[in-house]
Formats: C-alpha cells, sequence, structure tokens
C-alpha cells in the first residue's frame, strides 16, 4: 500500500486542533466526521481511529480484564466502506457483539460514514472549475484504496446537475431586479453563437438574465430574445443603457423592442479597432493612438472635434475607415451627452463588463473538446453563469448610477411622459 499524505499522528493532531475531544458526545462526534470529509485525504487512519475509539467505549481497551456482566466483546472484522467527501473508500471494519441478545452492535461512527455529501453538486462545481470528465478520476483526491469514479458515470451526474441549473437559470423571474443598465453580447461554442445579456442593477450589481443560441447576431434572433427577457419581467421603464459592440442585428433588435426606452451607448473600444481594420498593419498602431486620445477628452465637443482632426489624414489612408469613423458616431458618445462619462466611463464606454463574463465562461467551459449538440451548449452554459454570478463585483463607479437612471429619464422624457398619460 502507497504511504498516506498524512501519518495518523498528523491526523490525530489536526482533529485535535480543529475539535474539543469530548467522547460519548454526538455533537463532538458531529463535528469531528464533518472535518474529516471536509479534509480528504486526512487518510484512512483517521476513520479507523474513530472506530476503535467506539468500539473501546463499548467493549473496553484491548486486553483489559473484562467483568462478567460486560454487555459487549470484540467479534473480529468485515469489509466495508465508507465515504470521504464524495469518494467511497474500502475498509477493514471491527465488529461488536452484544453477548446478551447474541447480536451485532452496529457502530455509529460507520452508520455516519455511510453518508456521502451531494455528489452531484460536487462534481459540477469540480467539472466547471476545470476538471474534464475523463479526467476527474485521475484528479480526484489522491487516497491509493479508492474506489474508481468512471468518465461516464461523472457524465450522468453533471448533466443531472447542469440540467437542473439550466431550468433553475431559464425560468426564473426578472423582476425583482431594478436595472439601470443592459450588455448584450455574443460567445461563440465551436461555430455557434450564444448571445447573452448581462444586467446592472440600480445597486450596480451585475446579473446574468438569459441567452440565446443562434447563428449569427441577427435581428430577428435578438428581437425575440429580448421580447423574452421581457416576458420573464426584464423592467425596462424607468430607462435603460444599454451597451453594444455595434452589431446590427442588436441594435435593430433593442430599438424596436425597447423603443422610447433605451439610450445606447456603442463601446469605442470596438469602434476604435473597427476603423484600424481598413488599414495596413504599419498604419494601425499610430491611428490607434489617435483615435485613443481623441475618446480621452472629457466633452462630446471636444471629442467631435479631435475625431474631425483625424479625418483627413484618415481619408488618405482609406476611405472605408472614414466611413466607419461616422457610421454610429453619436452612439459612442452617449456617455457625454448624458453627462456620465467622468463617473462612469470606467464601465460603460465599452463592453469589458460582458467581455469580462465571456472570458469566465471560457474558463469554465475550456476543457470541452467537442461541442455535440444544442443541449450540451445551453446546459454548460446555463451552469457555467450560475456558477459566475455569485462571484461578479459590482461595476465601478456604482454610487453613481442613481444620477444615470435621472439622465436617462430626462434624456427620454419619461417622466413627462409618465404625466401626460
Amino acid at each position: 500500500m502507497k504511504k498516506l499524505l498524512w501519518s495518523p499522528k498528523e491526523v490525530k493532531e489536526e482533529q485535535e486542533d480543529a475539535v474539543t475531544a469530548t467522547d460519548g458526545a454526538d455533537q463532538d462526534l458531529d463535528v469531528r466526521i464533518a472535518l474529516i470529509q471536509a479534509l480528504v485525504p486526512l487518510g484512512l487512519e483517521a476513520v479507523g481511529d474513530l472506530l476503535k475509539d467506539e468500539v473501546e467505549r463499548l467493549a473496553g481497551p484491548w486486553y483489559s480484564r473484562k467483568s462478567s456482566d460486560a454487555l459487549y466483546r470484540r467479534w473480529g472484522k468485515q469489509k466495508g466502506s465508507v465515504f470521504l467527501a464524495d469518494q467511497k473508500l474500502p475498509i477493514r471494519v471491527p465488529r461488536v457483539r452484544n453477548v446478551q441478545t447474541d447480536t451485532e452492535e452496529s457502530l455509529s461512527v460507520y452508520r455516519r460514514f455511510q453518508v456521502a455529501r451531494k455528489l452531484d453538486e460536487a462534481v459540477l462545481l469540480r467539472v466547471l472549475k476545470g476538471l474534464s470528465c475523463r479526467n476527474y478520476e485521475v484528479c480526484a483526491q489522491a487516497v491509493p484504496e479508492a474506489f474508481g469514479i468512471s468518465s461516464s458515470s461523472v457524465s450522468r451526474r453533471f448533466i443531472k446537475a447542469t440540467e437542473a441549473r439550466l431550468r433553475q437559470f431559464q425560468e426564473r423571474s426578472l423582476k425583482p431586479y431594478d436595472l439601470v443598465a443592459l450588455f448584450l453580447d455574443g460567445k461563440t461554442f465551436a461555430q455557434e453563437e450564444m448571445i447573452i445579456a448581462l444586467g446592472v442593477t440600480i445597486e450596480g450589481e451585475k446579473v446574468p438574465l438569459g441567452f440565446v443560441q443562434a447563428a449569427s447576431e441577427n435581428e430577428r434572433v435578438c428581437r425575440q430574445f429580448i421580447d423574452d427577457l421581457i416576458s420573464r419581467g426584464l423592467r425596462y421603464e424607468d430607462g435603460l443603457l444599454v451597451v453594444l459592440d455595434g452589431s446590427k442585428g442588436l441594435l435593430g433588435a433593442i430599438r424596436k423592442a425597447l423603443e422610447g426606452y433605451v439610450c445606447i451607448q456603442r463601446c469605442q473600444w470596438h469602434k476604435r479597432e473597427n476603423i484600424v481594420s481598413y488599414l495596413p498593419k504599419g498604419q494601425q498602431e499610430g491611428m490607434r493612438r489617435k483615435l485613443q486620445k481623441a475618446y480621452g477628452h472629457e466633452t462630446e465637443d471636444k471629442v467631435r472635434a479631435a475625431l474631425k482632426a483625424i479625418e483627413p489624414e484618415l481619408t488618405l489612408m482609406n476611405q472605408s475607415a472614414v466611413a466607419s469613423l461616422k457610421e454610429g458616431l453619436d452612439e459612442t458618445l452617449t456617455l457625454y451627452r448624458l453627462g456620465m462619462m467622468p463617473y462612469l466611463k470606467q464601465s460603460f464606454r465599452t463592453t469589458n463588463c460582458i467581455e469580462s463574463l465571456n472570458s469566465q465562461v471560457g474558463q469554465r467551459t475550456r476543457n470541452v473538446k467537442v461541442w455535440k449538440n444544442s443541449s450540451q451548449r445551453h446546459r454548460w452554459l446555463g451552469a457555467a453563469l450560475l456558477d459566475i454570478e455569485p462571484r461578479l463585483r459590482k461595476v465601478k463607479g456604482f454610487r453613481y448610477l442613481s444620477m444615470l437612471r435621472t439622465a436617462l429619464q430626462r434624456e427620454l422624457n419619461l417622466k413627462q411622459r409618465v404625466l401626460s398619460a
């Protein structure tokens, strides 16, 4: 047998540091069992020590003189198994005999180690954190006697867990979320586009709202996706700032579905990169710096003037680049027009918020080498988004989001519309 990572002495010391030994107390026993299950592999010696303690409590120490009225006697050992975390391990279980009833006494420690922790959730989190199904058995905690968990077994458990997560994600109501901003962007899974919606609440919390599978970001699919979010309770009546990368399909869908209730902020990073993509590589970096400097001014007038000054030089390089600069220019300056650029430029001038979300999704799905079908894509994405959601930080400048709402309502004349109604 291979040497365990922890010696029996070290196991005892770890247990004694974590819990106060009070023999016979159920509460203490539960704590010790929980400790061992949480710190796999402390080693099977730790389990053996607990079983030995219970046997000595019932039948007395080894080689001690037994009184004639002693109720229990040792009765050899038999094969058994226990769960450490979600691993089932074989052990030799000591037996105790009740001499009055001539029956075997069940050991309470052994019974409690027969209960595994929530295995489907444990497998789900491990796979999402980067263990592929085929590598799970190899990456499981290294207790030499561990029964192997096959890749097919893990796959079945993962499918079961992700199906439940997907239902939870797709069916939850959006009414509780008081949103002030909305990001939309696509994430590619093996040539299939998954369009994701990320909301930002008035408190600055980021909330994944939903996703839809599409061959491309076409307007019809995007419009249906927005309508579905509205049917689930998406709140937009107080005005929304919608941040996009410039996709015409997403732009058209937002304008039609939420007309009069949204201001669109085009991503300045995507605009800059679209412009320089028309230029030869040797000219791209210099023009990129000039565009970045132009968008770095504090007021809309100064930005427009700086971009206007770039036009003659850009015209000599590539007239298509000039057309790209002019297309949708007003929408790249929405934050300036709202007067919010000094407060919210780090969060809303680009699509970085949802790009970061997509990056985290990629980290959790990178071990999938073959995307077989739509169900697989949906399950993995739904499970990944729910796993990421609690870890998302508030947007930078969240204290100014109430100011953003006021600016949106002023820009869209929402208060006047409510009063006239």
